[in-house]
């Protein structure tokens, strides 16, 4: 999430706008298309989602002598999305106990120096992205239609995932257009100095405005479910995108890698994801589905 003081690389933008957008085109398409025609599709982008991640993550902390080990936290990272999405959250608490056992097993093969730092640093990671990230697949796990989707391939689980990230991509836009225009008053100069309080209120305009009328239009939920969306995301999207500066502060780092043409790293454009998924399908699955 972006809620930015403008810098002066690229402009005012402080990004490569060009390599930015065109990125950003090209996952949404493939994003698009894998829910348009057939949802387990996108299964395989949010398996490819939680690979990168982990391996970025590893890349990340090895700059503090930290040796994350990926195997299992990668193939238990897909186990964990793949039963989440045909079995649901019960399989997925399991399946997350299971691999942080499996990883932590792993580990002993290194010997004594070290065990605790690596293991609670694969802990960590294990529940910041393949536990967050496989509540995509409850997200799109979910069925029924709205009636206006009938006789089409969109069902409740799809179109809660194109609202989780409508939303959340809302915040992002909104937070950047008000911080490069009208960003002043750093929110929290220590840990991420570029980021404004204009910033937030566009955020949180462009937040509520958008959960108001995807829920509204798109899932046929009541009004005031989306402005809460809208405001639990707005939150939770800074609060993420905050948690990723700290920890590539610590780190050291300015971006966990460059995979993304104008982006940095795939963990540079979930960090916001991640943190509102959870609390959107807990809303959307008692409250609209």
């Amino acid at each position: 999430m972006s809620t930015d003081v403008p810098q002066k690389s690229h402009g005012r933008a402080g990004r490569n706008l060009p390599a930015a957008i065109g990125s950003a085109a090209v996952l949404l398409a493939v994003i698009a298309a894998s829910l348009w025609f057939w949802k387990p599709a996108f299964m395989v982008v949010v398996v490819a989602a939680v690979a990168v991640a982990v391996w970025e993550m590893e890349k990340g902390l090895s700059a503090k002598g930290i040796d994350l080990p990926r195997e299992p936290l990668q193939v238990g990272g897909a186990a964990m999305v793949l039963v989440a999405f045909v079995w649901g959250a019960p399989a997925l608490v399991t399946a997350t106990a299971v691999t942080a056992l499996i990883t932590m097993l792993w580990l002993l093969r290194r010997g004594v120096n070290g065990y605790v730092r690596d293991a609670s640093a694969s802990i960590f990671t294990l529940v910041y992205l393949p536990f967050l990230g496989s509540f995509v697949a409850l997200m799109l796990a979910e069925d029924g239609q709205p009636g206006w989707a009938e006789g089409t391939n969109l069902d409740f689980g799809a179109l809660g995932v194109v609202t989780f990230i409508l939303v959340t991509v809302a915040s992002d836009t909104g937070g950047y257009v008000a911080g490069v225009l009208f960003g002043k008053h750093p929110m929290a100069p220590v840990i991420s100095p570029k980021k404004s309080w204009e910033g937030f209120a566009g955020s949180l305009i462009a937040c509520v405005a958008a959960g108001w009328a995807l829920v509204v239009y798109l899932l046929g939920g009541d009004g005031w479910v989306g402005v809460v969306l809208g405001l639990i995301v707005v939150v939770m999207a800074t609060l993420g995108d905050l948690c990723e500066s700290v920890i590539k502060r610590d780190l050291g780092i300015k971006d966990m890698s460059k995979i993304i043409p104008g982006h940095g790293g795939l963990m540079d454009r979930l960090d916001s994801l991640l943190a509102t998924i959870a609390p959107t399908w807990l809303l959307l699955h008692y409250l609209v589905f």
